[in-house]
């Protein structure tokens, strides 16, 4: 087996995207809008998605896109506001299905937008349930569904959704987030199901996990920007991303690669027993 620390470091160029329109949604504040000016500092055309809706899912103000948009291109970029809400089905179709037409293709989606609700812990509401999965996990899919078409016939796409800690890790859960939890642990069978039909096609999906000092997530923790954030990101959105089922843990400059892996497995032969279980129980859990 080859030393990993041996490998040549990538090449650079992998890093840019020159050529290339990325989409992101959710960009008109925090991590959308860091993760959209690091795509245009580096070359990419960016479609910057934000409907300017409040926490709840009401109002809906135009101008959130457009002033990230506008700074990008008085930067020196190339960047395009939409504003389409998620929550309308047809829109997420639309929205991918414009973007490629107008520019020929779309190259990379990131899936940021999303919504932190807190329920009652001890029962959790109908509608928070609904719209936290509308946002987080419905567009996603709705998202993807739509950009592959244009990613297959072209060979080449990355994709990039996003999860949380709160969600895979018992030891970070929190008490009212029943609906985040469950429409971002959905992302992950996002990631697996829709990669297993793309066969050996450059086309890669993985998952950011950020942790970041935002109005969705408001932490007394200077140190947890959005920038600092950002590189992951865009790493996984990049050329240089060749593999896909990854999910990158981020906050505060700190990254962590978080995986599926299996645990020990007990043989109990072919009529197990109810007491040989429970008594391998500890091999189980390691």
């Amino acid at each position: 087996m080859s030393d990993a620390g041996s490998r040549p470091p990538a090449d650079p160029r992998s890093l840019r995207f020159d050529g290339q329109v990325v989409l992101v949604t959710g960009a008109g504040r925090g991590l959308g809008e860091a993760y959209a000016r690091l795509f245009a500092r580096l070359g990419a055309t960016v479609v910057v998605h934000d409907a300017g809706v409040d926490m709840d899912g009401a109002g809906g103000d135009e101008s959130v896109a457009r002033r990230v948009a506008e700074a990008i291109v008085a930067d020196g970029g190339q960047a395009l506001a939409k504003t389409v809400n998620l929550l309308d089905h047809g829109a997420c179709e639309a929205l991918v299905c414009g973007v490629a037409d107008q520019y020929g293709g779309l190259d990379v989606l990131v899936h940021n937008a999303g919504v932190v609700r807190w329920e009652d812990p001890g029962h959790p509401a109908d509608d928070i349930w609904q719209h936290t999965m509308a946002v987080n996990a419905d567009a996603g899919f709705r998202l993807v569904r739509a950009a592959l078409p244009h990613m297959r016939a072209r060979r080449y796409g990355r994709i990039v959704l996003t999860t949380s800690g709160r969600a895979s890790r018992l030891v970070d859960a929190a008490p009212g987030l029943v609906a985040y939890s469950a429409a971002k642990m959905a992302v992950y069978g996002l990631m697996i199901g829709f990669k297993a039909g793309l066969g050996d096609l450059d086309i890669q999906i993985n998952a950011i996990s950020p942790a970041a000092a935002t109005r969705v997530m408001v932490r007394d923790a200077p140190e947890l920007t959005a920038e600092s954030v950002a590189p992951g990101a865009v790493l996984l959105a990049s050329a240089a991303m060749t593999s896909s089922g990854c999910v990158l843990a981020a906050a505060g400059g700190r990254f962590r690669l978080d995986h599926w892996q299996p645990g020990p497995t007990v043989d109990l032969g072919p009529q197990p027993q109810l007491p040989d279980l429970l008594a391998a129980w500890p091999a189980l859990s390691g």
